[in-house]
């Protein structure tokens, strides 16, 4: 059974399953799916188009899947679809997709902090941490494990690695590749994420193939020339694979080592 305070506006077409609650001064819009065991605490609002899974927490002043910040956007109705297991803290805004993609989607297993955005068709993956106030444009994608400080600003189209530890305070409009700590001004290389790596379990020589791939790569001028020397060097290596598939399928360009 769901507990739903009398000071919550709860749309009749909207639909939610079992075990919620639903404090004062929320208000869940109709279109609106929200699964089993969610809390929603006091003046949490929840705009149509929410697609919302299972044993979430959102804490007050959270405004989910509102209107794109889009000029674009014309009312065509979209989703903004959250996972399982995610906190999502004080005043933390998703909005819903445009036309564009049609969605914005959060994974699962995610603390989202304090006053952090998530714009329109931006897709989070799973066990991430956004620190307090960073800021996605639209259509940022961000790979598994990463973790973002807080007063990040990044740009719309963006592509952010998994297992990366970013500097809080950065602001940048290239991708970042999975498994490194980027910081500094402007934004850059600064070495692999060591200790978030052995903290997720990975061997120490699993590490070196990492550090000496990203040597190879930013070692030469021209980055497909050294993404085909760390294939032909690590051709089983997985991790690897991800480095050099993500360099190559980027649009924006990476963020390069500046002392090489």
């Amino acid at each position: 059974m769901n507990q739903i305070s009398p000071m919550a506006y709860v749309d009749p077409a909207a639909k939610l399953g079992d075990n919620n609650i639903i404090g004062p001064f929320c208000y869940i819009d109709k279109n609106v799916e929200i699964g089993d065991n969610n809390k929603l605490y006091n003046s949490v609002t929840v705009h149509t188009g929410a697609r919302i899974g299972n044993n979430n927490e959102f804490f007050p002043g959270a405004s989910i899947s509102t209107k794109p910040q889009d000029l674009k956007f014309k009312g065509e109705e979209t989703l903004c679809i959250i996972g399982d297991n995610n906190s999502i803290r004080e005043n933390v805004t998703l909005s819903r997709g445009t036309a564009s993609k049609g969605k914005t989607i959060i994974g699962s297993n995610n603390l989202l902090m304090e006053n952090m955005h998530v714009a329109h068709d931006c897709v989070l993956g799973n066990g991430l941490i956004i620190g307090n106030s960073t800021k996605f444009a639209g259509e940022v994608e961000i790979d598994d494990n990463a973790i973002i400080s807080a007063t990040v600003l990044c740009h719309q189209f963006c592509r952010i690695g998994g297992f990366v530890m970013v500097q809080g305070g950065c602001r940048f409009s290239l991708d970042i590749p999975p498994y490194i700590i980027a910081g500094k001004e402007p934004t850059r290389f600064c070495g692999v994420n060591l200790v978030g790596l052995r903290r997720r379990g990975f061997s120490n020589e699993t590490i070196d193939t990492i550090h000496d791939t990203y040597r190879i790569i930013y070692a030469q001028g021209v980055l497909k020339d050294g993404i085909a020397e760390a294939r032909a060097k690590y051709p089983e290596s997985k991790e690897v694979a991800y480095i050099c598939k993500f360099i190559e399928e980027s649009k924006r360009g990476v963020i390069r080592d500046l002392k090489i």
